[in-house]
């Protein structure tokens, strides 16, 4: 899959990325790129104010379609998730918040699909109710002036905020 973009937070010295005594993890991650016209399913979370991609975590055992298809299910109420096809990889440097780990590198394998019209219920974890989440279709051009509007006012903005704006700009760019 072709590489997106690599980042590197600004709190990690670019020369610890390297570094082979530095602790790190590797989280992998799909998200799903559905597109009707010219809007976008995402998911809209309140406690950041920011639009992103349906996806999440790639569990142990699971390949990376396997993980986008239940992630879809589970965030969106996606059904019949079909005609996936690889779109790009987006890599991140992040500074890690537990004890015995430096450096997360964040992989997020994006793949352009198809589900039914009808979305279920979705089956939001804890975290994700707390936070505000839920889908909505949304227009991709409101959805990036939103998020540049989050990033240059918002103190609530979250991590993944500048990932997925570049990401919603390369769908436009690419897919719109």
């Amino acid at each position: 899959m072709r590489l997106l973009a690599s980042t590197i937070h600004p709190d990690i010295p670019t020369s610890n990325i390297k570094d082979t005594s530095i602790k790190r993890i590797l989280r992998r991650a799909t998200r799903g790129i559905i597109i009707r016209n010219e809007e976008i399913l995402l998911l809209y979370t309140k406690r950041y104010h920011d639009y992103s991609l349906p996806g999440g975590g790639i569990d142990e055992g699971e390949d990376n379609i396997q993980g986008l298809i239940r992630e879809l299910r589970e965030e969106t109420g996606a059904k019949n998730v079909r005609n996936i096809q690889a779109f790009g990889c987006y890599e991140e440097f992040r500074p890690w918040y537990k004890e015995d780990i430096d450096i997360m590198q964040m992989q997020s394998f994006c793949y352009v699909c198809e589900i039914d019209q009808e979305l279920d219920t979705p089956a939001l974890e804890h975290h994700e109710i707390q936070n505000g989440m839920y889908p909505v279709w949304m227009n991709i051009q409101q959805a990036i002036a939103h998020n540049e509007e989050t990033m240059a006012s918002s103190p609530k903005k979250g991590l993944s905020i500048e990932r997925e704006t570049f990401l919603l700009k390369r769908i436009l760019a690419e897919l719109i």
